[in-house]
């Protein structure tokens, strides 16, 4: 189990190194974030049918948890939508640094999910994620209306990263993908034909953007979602947020070396990075010895 569960460790932080290159994919999509979002669900849809299909895996699910992973599909779609808004009228430094609040907005909300006590290094380190991100954040006003569109963003994925966590206990991670980016895509799809959005020029995807897209919907969505919602049978969605804090820094780091001197960060940017990073570190020992001394405790 703790090969287990340290392994789930170390597929997390790739998954979260991913979501930071999504940042940069976000940034050089030319069309509109909301039909970046309807791509990216369309395309991920289908990746994941395909697995699902070729791994044998059942499409079956109950009705009641059908309508659950259709809410948590809605809450994802608005969630990027709102990410991707973030990133075009601001920038990836400024959008992945708002998210370091996750961690601290889950540290509050888990317990009401779960049914737990309140951990008070959980709130603390969600206090000094707070600290950092002001550490890391010397904003000008100009980019306030990013950073609204990148809290209401942080809010959405910390809401679905808890449904996910009590629905992978009971089903299959790629089936709840599946059915929630269809869900989430119907629902798009539905708010475009209200909005007679769909049109030749809709379609006029440029080749570059469409290999951005392919590239964001299998490698950065279906994929990586997936694995998400696979290592929270292992770890608790705090600690996935928690981690998820690490999203900032490898996408700014990845975005001055792809976007260039735009992403630049001060000085300020690395010690606040750092803090994060010591955090997680921290969070993972505390975890670990909160677990073996609640296991010590039962078998005596």
């Amino acid at each position: 189990m703790p090969n287990v569960r340290l392994k789930s460790y170390f597929n997390l932080h790739l998954i979260v190194f991913i979501w930071g290159f999504t940042a940069i994919l976000g940034a050089l999509i030319t069309i509109a974030a909301d039909v970046i979002v309807w791509y990216r669900m369309l395309m991920a849809s289908l990746f994941l049918a395909v697995y699902i299909f070729f791994s044998r895996k059942s499409f079956q699910i109950p009705f009641t948890a059908l309508l659950q992973l259709t809410f948590v599909g809605l809450l994802i779609a608005l969630h990027w939508i709102f990410f991707f808004h973030a990133i075009h009228i601001s920038n990836v430094s400024i959008t992945l640094s708002v998210f370091s609040l996750g961690a601290f907005l889950a540290s509050l909300l888990e317990p009401l999910f779960y049914g737990r006590k309140v951990l008070w290094y959980e709130v603390f380190f969600g206090l000094v994620i707070i600290a950092a991100l002001s550490v890391i954040m010397q904003v000008e006003a100009g980019y306030f209306k990013g950073m609204l569109f990148a809290l209401v963003a942080i809010i959405l994925g910390v809401l679905f990263t808890l449904f996910n966590g009590k629905l992978i206990q009971k089903h299959d991670s790629a089936v709840i993908t599946f059915y929630e980016f269809v869900a989430g895509f119907l629902f798009i799809t539905i708010y475009f034909i209200g909005q007679n959005k769909f049109s030749l020029d809709f379609f006029s995807v440029s080749a570059n953007d469409w290999l951005l897209l392919l590239v964001l919907s299998s490698v950065c969505t279906a994929y990586a979602f997936t694995a998400s919602v696979k290592v929270m049978k292992q770890l608790s969605p705090y600690t996935v947020m928690l981690t998820t804090n690490l999203e900032p820094v490898y996408g700014i780091l990845l975005a001055y070396f792809i976007i260039g001197d735009k992403e630049k960060m001060s000085g300020s940017f690395y010690a606040g990075a750092l803090i994060i990073l010591l955090v997680v570190i921290l969070n993972g020992i505390l975890k670990h010895k909160r677990k073996l001394k609640l296991k010590t405790k039962n078998s005596s």
